[in-house]
């Protein structure tokens, strides 16, 4: 009888998992369906837009760039060139130097012709200290440039002395060891001038992976697949999560992220909220929801768009040690942000927000490695006790390996057939094996830092952002 129960149990626990994992699959293919039939309108409409009369327009609104800084050494006067050079014309670069005890200030100085200046700011919302100053260059040539040197407060206090200084109506945030293309602000901004009848709070766009690419004086001069198989594993991971995932809840107007690494909001309202949350390190996430819930309790009508041009190119961690660092930091990062709105959860007044972005995010993002870890336990258990049979548990494996597969094949296929970005001969059969390859040797990986993530939240109480380790953009060639 005990054992007839057991069986039952296990089969019931073994079609949850089996119908878990299917659910799974099939929300991400269409995604990925929805995302390519976006990416692919918005690529031909786009395609004779000339983004030059934004500039020249009397509509063209003021931005203020955001360039938090720590120790970053390496990149710092390459990408800030690169960020003095966008193709637009009412905008300011703002550096906060975020109490480096590297040599990034001395750098900025030299480069820049740096000297200290006296400015008012309006402490709109409470930071760490001014450190050494606020400096501006004696160049003309670099007069949009203004470097903040401040006590170190992490990330998002950075960002908030950026949002204090800002004279600007948007503010775009950037990881400053990130390069923007010349013409990124023309297409991240809009999205803000086209939409009349919705207000658009936030737009992100495209994050692409620059190593092995080649860099001079702050320029992208040649696209290149990484070297590594590492490398290559997070560039098929960007490829998915950009081109797919997000062209899709954008279309839903479901968005709960901008990336940290390049992003513009509305900044009246991200600073009538109280900026950037100093209590999380997910704080690109913990943003966009504040500000959607805010536009959700007020019964406004809004969007979060996203842009699927490359625009903005990264430095990805060429480490594990590093990469295991930002993957338990998102994994955190999901976790505070879910945990402190969990109020707009299933809740229908929150329409999209509440009945689908957060349902999903809590149960297939949030949820995945939790049900990957108890499913490989129960697996294994089952097997022990005989209640299921290796071919059941082989199909299983076998079916969830090939639907990774298809997917990662699909956001290679929108790949060539949009932006084709890796043209050199071999980029893509290289990519293709690396979709075969990833589920097994990198995947694991992944699914620890994941786990290593919950156990530093609820356990460590871990509240660090983690360290990077740059290489430096000018060394990726």
């Amino acid at each position: 009888m005990k054992l007839e129960i057991v069986t039952i149990l296990s089969l019931v626990l073994y079609y949850l998992l089996l119908g878990y994992s299917l659910l799974v699959s099939v929300i991400y293919i269409a995604l990925a369906v929805l995302s390519r039939i976006e990416i692919v309108s918005y690529f031909r409409k786009n395609s004779f837009v000339d983004y030059d009369d934004i500039p020249s327009s009397k509509l063209e609104p003021s931005i203020s760039v955001i360039a938090p800084a720590y120790n970053e050494s390496l990149n710092i006067v390459e990408n800030i060139r690169s960020l003095l050079s966008l193709h637009y014309v009412d905008y300011e670069v703002i550096v906060v130097n975020d109490g480096s005890v590297d040599d990034s200030l001395e750098k900025l100085i030299k480069a820049y012709q740096l000297e200290k200046v006296t400015v008012e700011m309006n402490q709109r919302i409470q930071t760490k200290p001014i450190r050494k100053g606020i400096f501006k260059s004696k160049n003309p040539a670099f007069d949009k440039l203004v470097v903040i040197d401040k006590e170190n407060g992490g990330k998002a206090d950075a960002l908030n002395m950026g949002l204090n200084f800002s004279r600007s109506e948007y503010v775009a945030s950037i990881d400053v060891d990130c390069l923007l293309l010349k013409d990124a602000l023309q297409k991240m901004i809009k999205p803000f001038l086209e939409q009349a009848e919705v207000k658009v709070i936030a737009a992100g766009g495209v994050i692409r992976i620059v190593n092995s690419c080649v860099i001079k004086n702050g320029k992208l001069l040649e696209v290149n697949l990484p070297k590594d198989l590492l490398g290559r594993v997070q560039v098929l991971e960007y490829l998915r999560s950009f081109l797919l995932g997000r062209m899709a809840w954008s279309k839903l107007n479901g968005l709960l992220i901008v990336s940290g690494a390049f992003g513009i909001f509305d900044k009246e309202i991200a600073v009538n909220l109280g900026g950037y949350d100093t209590n999380t390190v997910g704080e690109d996430m913990e943003i966009v929801v504040r500000m959607r819930r805010y536009m959700e309790e007020q019964n406004i009508k809004y969007k979060v768009a996203y842009i699927p041009d490359p625009l903005c190119w990264t430095e990805a961690p060429q480490s594990y040690k590093i990469l295991m660092s930002q993957r338990n930091r998102w994994t955190r990062g999901t976790i505070e942000t879910l945990k402190k709105h969990r109020k707009i959860g299933f809740n229908y007044n929150y329409n999209t927000l509440g009945m689908l972005s957060y349902p999903y995010w809590l149960l297939f993002e949030r949820g995945a490695p939790i049900f990957e870890v108890l499913g490989f336990f129960y697996f294994l258990t089952a097997i022990f006790l005989g209640s299921l049979t290796w071919i059941q548990v082989i199909v299983f494996f076998v079916v969830a390996y090939l639907l990774v597969v298809v997917y990662s094949l699909l956001a290679i296929l929108t790949e060539q057939f949009t932006y084709n970005q890796y043209k050199n001969k071999g980029d893509v059969s290289k990519l293709i094996v690396t979709a075969f390859l990833e589920t097994i040797v990198f995947h694991p990986f992944i699914l620890y830092a994941a786990l290593k993530g919950n156990v530093d939240y609820y356990f460590n109480k871990n509240k660090k952002w983690g360290v990077m380790i740059r290489k430096g953009l000018s060394n990726n060639e």
